[in-house]
């Protein structure tokens, strides 16, 4: 593997999880651990490092500053205040914001030609203010978005109809959050629309069950909430997510991932950042893909965009 470097911004149960997730998977060959509280970063980036000799490929996890992460192909932000239980995303907005104000100018300086993961919530908030801090190219910085959602999605609806999650073809668009959706026109199980999934898949011993769009829906929805009530949070998922956002930006052909980035009159929003099927390739993003939607479709993305544009508006940036 060419030398390649990660920066991982924020030590909690995310952006640990997120750097072990990256060394055990080989993405990068130098991983750098940040965060204010520097004990914990140094922590967490040696328990790495005592389980890389068992790795099949050299991998060297160190815990630095922002000085520290210099070179860096990728840098990751998960740091920011976690959500409690019943605490919505929305509610995180100023504060998260506010850490991020800190953060931004000091890693830009250190990583001036890196490619930018919002991973912390309010994740479309948090990129849009990521963007206008820095000044950054927008093919430079994306959030994590509904990656995480649309895996929730596809997951489910493997388990309805028996077939394997990578031949589900579904996603979720617009806000990682309560105002996200699935545009289920466009969903399909390999090359078949998702409405006609009764009549042209054929499973040998098997009665295919009807497929419950609002328990798929919910379920996709109320995931993250139930698992922070029963754990405390989220952290092996949304690390695997980002693990696959690195793997598309390191790949030489443009993939497909539901990521955030900012819109500039796409379906006619503009100046907000949320999630569409967007190209990533080559160390960046390279273009999104548009699919036609119905017009109850657009109306829940404007919706989307909408209430994005208005927590925006009461944010001091």
């Amino acid at each position: 593997m060419a030398n390649s470097k990660i920066t991982v911004i924020g030590a909690g149960s995310v952006g640990s999880t997120t750097a072990f997730a990256l060394a055990l998977k080989n993405i990068a060959n130098e991983i750098v651990l940040i965060d204010i509280r520097e004990t914990k970063a140094m922590g967490e980036a040696l328990d790495i490092h005592q389980g890389t000799p068992l790795f099949k490929e050299p991998v060297n996890v160190y815990a630095g500053n922002y000085e520290s992460a210099a070179g860096s192909d990728i840098v990751v932000i998960t740091s920011g205040m976690p959500r409690k239980p019943g605490q919505t995303r929305i509610d995180l907005a100023q504060t998260n914001v506010d850490i991020i104000r800190e953060v931004a100018p000091q890693i830009v300086k250190s990583c001036p030609d890196a490619t930018y993961i919002i991973v912390s919530n309010p994740v479309d908030i948090l990129t849009y203010v990521f963007l206008k801090l820095t000044g950054l190219p927008e093919n430079r910085v994306l959030g994590s978005g509904t990656l995480l959602d649309t895996a929730r999605l596809r997951a489910r609806i493997s388990e309805y109809l028996a077939v394997s999650q990578r031949n589900v073809h579904a996603y979720v668009f617009g806000e990682h959050g309560d105002t996200s959706f699935i545009p289920w026109s466009i969903a399909e199980i390999s090359t078949i629309n998702i409405a006609d999934y009764k009549d042209r898949i054929k499973v040998n011993n098997s009665i295919m069950v009807d497929l419950d769009c609002a328990e798929i829906d919910e379920y996709m929805r109320s995931s993250g909430a139930k698992i922070i009530k029963r754990k405390g949070c989220t952290n092996y998922a949304i690390a695997v997510s980002v693990c696959g956002i690195c793997e598309c930006l390191k790949g030489g052909v443009n993939a497909v991932a539901t990521v955030s980035t900012m819109l500039h009159g796409e379906y006619g929003v503009e100046d907000v950042c949320l999630s569409l099927p967007v190209l990533l390739g080559n160390g960046k993003v390279q273009g999104r893909i548009l699919p036609k939607l119905t017009d109850e479709e657009l109306q829940k993305l404007h919706t989307s965009a909408n209430a994005l544009k208005n927590v925006i508006s009461q944010l001091t940036i």
